[in-house]
């Protein structure tokens, strides 16, 4: 792996995962009110951070901060913790969404998102796609049932460990998908 990879994963992983350890870290010292600013403003870093080195910013950091700017902002203003909960639930679902609606508008989000990675026929960019989005609702759906019967701290570490280790179990369950519609490398390097 080159130097530019090298420092790329190393700041895609910051941008995607740091502020959820700020989160974390922030609220095992202090609490969830202390731990949502934190997060806001660890996220806001981040995408300086990557505009300031790439000079590009990646759509779904985007998307996710400005969730955590509308439902943060009023988690801190009504000091209500609902709303901070709900966010990833709004996340969720709005990712299935987006999924399923770019399939019913022949549009493969997630080969745009993901075709650097994986080389796949549009076929199977389809069936993935749709498990992507049911896996998504399916997140959503578990994040409601835990942050209403659980206790806070369950909840965070839920969001932080639960979600994070069922999305790399998902991705895990999808080899099989991966290798059977891969695109093998053509004899001249095309595929």
């Amino acid at each position: 792996m080159s130097d530019l990879e090298n420092r790329n994963n190393r700041l895609r992983f910051a941008v995607e995962y740091g502020p959820l350890i700020v989160f974390f870290i922030t609220y095992y010292i202090s609490d969830l009110f202390v731990a949502t600013a934190s997060i806001m403003i660890a996220t806001a870093l981040a995408l300086a951070l990557s505009y300031l080195v790439d000079r590009y910013i990646p759509t779904l950091p985007v998307i996710t901060a400005c969730i955590i700017g509308v439902f943060g902002g009023l988690t801190l203003w009504l000091q209500d913790e609902t709303f901070i909960k709900m966010k990833p639930t709004i996340i969720q679902a709005i990712f299935g969404t987006v999924l399923i609606a770019g399939l019913v508008a022949k549009r493969l989000f997630l080969k745009s998102l993901m075709g650097a990675a994986w080389h796949l026929t549009d076929e199977g960019w389809k069936v993935l796609t749709i498990r992507f989005a049911v896996f998504f609702f399916v997140l959503a759906i578990l994040n409601e049932v835990v942050w209403r019967t659980q206790s806070t701290e369950v909840w965070v570490n839920f969001k932080v460990f639960g979600l994070m280790s069922l999305t790399i179990i998902f991705i895990f369950t999808q080899l099989s998908l991966l290798k059977r519609y891969a695109i093998e490398d053509q004899p001249d390097g095309k595929k």
